[in-house]
């Protein structure tokens, strides 16, 4: 049987954001470019984005310092490529498209219509590119053939597909992390790392929903869908990290922005520490309306959170089912300690089914922040959520996969 031989002179190994945008941007610098990926669609962490609207970027961004907006075993490598590609630059193809976009929350910027609008743009930027793409196609084999004069440690890949064997001088490796398996994500990437001797770091999953069980969930647990803004923290001293954001009861435990942004920083058989009513000097509410008012402590209580919540407080302190002017001062100031300080410990997380990225990775001493080229392995590079980065929920993930793939696109480009 003869093989179909193809030769191009990159080829992106993943069609999510970061491979549809450095495939794109590499087109358009002049090179020769192949797209594989294993699955039917394109982007579709992109099309569950942001509730069906893809949070694109963050406005809020710091060019100056946008490693503070990062996790890794070293978030200042990201420094390079996110401060040569800014949120600027993405929301200027987002005009020239002519997509309409809004800022909802912190500086979040989501499409106005669909995320459908950002993936065709995606696929229009490819095709200027001149990008050809195997959907679906899957990598049978993969090799690294040494020229014969190796001074300067150069080769080219070689790629089996099911679609033929392709060579190439320049292979990414933009497949992603293990979040959401459902929509194709698998651990092809850190395969292929450990095959050229890539250190990894470990992966988990991060923002993902966190469970409990057991007697310190239950006077929780019919709280399900409930949700307020509130102070939440984890860690101490200078590991302590804390955010303001909405938090959600759920059927198995917490979730909304707050414990999404938390789960990242947070360890196994660490507590959280929960302020429900961020801002409200809580004792001191609770002491002035002893002295004025004869309600019952629940119904003060619910007059600042929802009513749900101060019943679940109430009815685990029987001294306090009463009017609050017969209510003793302790059991009101204990009442008070616990709201603006609940402490309560995680018995683990919804895993990588419900994550929106995947913490670790391929570790960032490998690569080089310029180019995202890997240090020892001539030709390789590696981009977006396969990498040692993780950002923050609001925007910043995606911005992260812009900003790598234009700095590995600008590389490759310049070493032709």
């Amino acid at each position: 049987m003869v093989v179909s031989s193809f030769d191009f002179d990159a080829v992106v190994l993943g069609a999510g954001a970061a491979g549809l945008f450095c495939a794109a941007q590499a087109g358009q610098r002049g090179l020769k470019v192949l797209l594989i990926d294993h699955a039917a669609k394109v982007a579709e962490k992109i099309r569950i984005s942001g509730g069906g609207r893809c949070n694109f970027t963050n406005r809020d961004l710091d060019v100056r310092a946008p490693h503070k907006h990062y996790l890794g075993q070293n978030p200042q490598f990201c420094r390079s490529a996110l401060s040569r590609y800014t949120p600027q630059d993405f929301i200027a193809l987002m005009e020239r498209h002519g997509i309409p976009y809004e800022e909802k929350h912190k500086g979040q910027l989501f499409a106005t219509t669909s995320a459908e609008d950002i993936i065709r743009m995606l696929l229009a930027e490819c095709a200027t590119g001149g990008v050809e793409r195997w959907q679906p196609c899957n990598v049978k084999k993969l090799m690294f053939l040494a020229a014969e004069a190796d001074t300067e440690r150069t080769g080219s890949y070689q790629i089996h597909t099911d679609r033929g064997l392709v060579t190439t001088p320049k292979l990414v490796l933009a497949t992603g992390g293990l979040s959401i398996p459902k929509i194709g994500a698998s651990d092809f990437g850190y395969r292929l790392a450990q095959q050229f001797e890539l250190p990894l770091v470990e992966r988990r999953a991060g923002l993902v929903p966190l469970t409990f069980d057991g007697a310190a969930w239950q006077p929780y647990a019919q709280l399900a869908g409930l949700a307020l803004p509130v102070e939440i923290s984890t860690g101490s001293k200078k590991e302590r990290m804390a955010f303001h954001e909405d938090l959600l009861f759920t059927h198995r435990g917490l979730s909304g922005p707050a414990v999404l942004q938390i789960s990242s920083y947070w360890k196994d058989g660490a507590p959280l520490c929960i302020n429900l009513l961020p801002g409200v000097d809580v004792a001191q509410l609770l002491s002035d309306a002893k002295l004025h008012s004869r309600k019952l402590v629940v119904n003060e209580l619910a007059q600042h959170m929802p009513t749900r919540l101060a019943e679940a407080w109430v009815a685990q302190h029987p001294e306090l089912q009463r009017p609050i002017n017969e209510a003793g001062d302790k059991a009101l100031a204990k009442l008070a300690e616990q709201i603006t300080r609940w402490e309560i410990a995680p018995t683990g997380s919804e895993g990588y089914k419900k994550a929106e990225v995947t913490l670790g990775g391929i570790d960032t001493k490998a690569l080089s922040q310029q180019t995202m080229e890997c240090k020892t392995q001539p030709g390789l590079y590696a981009i977006g959520e396969v990498v040692d980065i993780t950002g923050w929920l609001g925007g910043y993930n995606f911005q992260w996969a812009w900003a790598s793939a234009t700095a590995c696109a600008e590389a490759m480009a310049a070493s032709r």
